[in-house]
């Protein structure tokens, strides 16, 4: 099934979720993600949890943040 992620074209399983797809296709910026360093939000910006199960045609953004860690 196609979706995007950050402008890329992707072809997923129907049952992938957000985290398993920017894992399977950049592990720095997973990782990124994994510990707050990153987020991800839909094709209009606003945001959207990385379990999130991915719908044809759907568009992600992983955004680096500025911030640092949530840790932090």
């Amino acid at each position: 099934m196609p979706i995007f992620v950050n402008g890329k074209p992707l072809a997923v399983r129907a049952d992938a979720t957000v985290a398993a797809v920017v894992s399977a296709d950049d592990p720095g910026l997973a990782e990124a993600l994994r510990d707050g360093r990153a987020y991800v939000t839909d094709g209009v910006g606003r945001p959207i949890e990385p379990g999130t199960v991915v719908f044809p045609g759907a568009i992600f953004r992983v955004v680096r943040s500025a911030r640092g860690s949530r840790a932090e």
